[in-house]
């Protein structure tokens, strides 16, 4: 009823073996989040990532490894650890902040910001007559993203598509809620910016980067 098949190129040696799991949750149908009540005027609040996330890892070590030539225990000007670190820092797991504003506020849509970036996973939550514009300078990116960009001369729109670049977990919310949720958010030591807006679209659900 779960789970998925990993893809991961150069990953494992032969007789080694990847275990993983996953977990299965229940909701109510009527509090089910499936974005159907997004409209024009909401607002996205996107929460920091704390690095990679787990996620574009084949295409990282072809960048600094094999590309650049580096190793785990290289130390960039622009990390503050050394760069072995700096790739196994724990995916941020948002269920606890996302609980907690579930108590008392309205949120109309969710994307986890995985593999496909913000441009393949925000759309899914939209519905098809509504369009999300990013703010791209509205969040800070993470040192280790502007490595891999240099490093492996990678195209704007191709960071956005392919890593989370700095944002984690998108929401959207209404817009009079905004400043509200943000408070929120701050007194829950959150990392968390105001990203874009719904707008509409004459085509299917989509993203435009300003």
């Amino acid at each position: 009823i779960g789970g998925e098949t990993a893809e991961m190129p150069g990953f494992y040696a032969d007789g080694e073996y990847d275990l993983a799991g996953f977990t299965v949750g229940i909701v109510d149908n009527s509090k089910i989040i499936d974005g159907s009540t997004i409209t024009v005027g909401d607002r996205l609040i996107g929460l920091a990532s704390t690095g990679l996330h787990s996620n574009g890892y084949s295409l990282v070590r072809k960048i600094l490894f094999e590309k650049m030539g580096l190793t785990v225990d290289s130390q960039l000007d622009e990390l503050d650890k050394p760069l072995g670190e700096e790739l196994l820092t724990p995916t941020r797991i948002y269920v606890k902040t996302i609980l907690n504003l579930l108590r008392d506020f309205e949120i109309k849509g969710m994307a986890h910001i995985t593999g496909g970036g913000i441009v393949e996973n925000v759309p899914r939550v939209l519905p098809k007559n509504c369009l999300a514009i990013i703010e791209k300078d509205s969040w800070p990116k993470p040192a280790i993203f502007e490595v891999l960009r240099r490093g492996g001369n990678i195209d704007e729109l191709e960071m956005y598509r392919t890593l989370n670049y700095g944002i984690g977990m998108v929401l959207v919310v209404p817009e009079k809620q905004v400043d509200d949720i943000m408070m929120r958010l701050t007194g829950l030591k959150e990392q968390a910016y105001v990203i874009g807006r719904i707008a509409k679209s004459d085509t299917d659900a989509s993203v435009v980067l300003n």
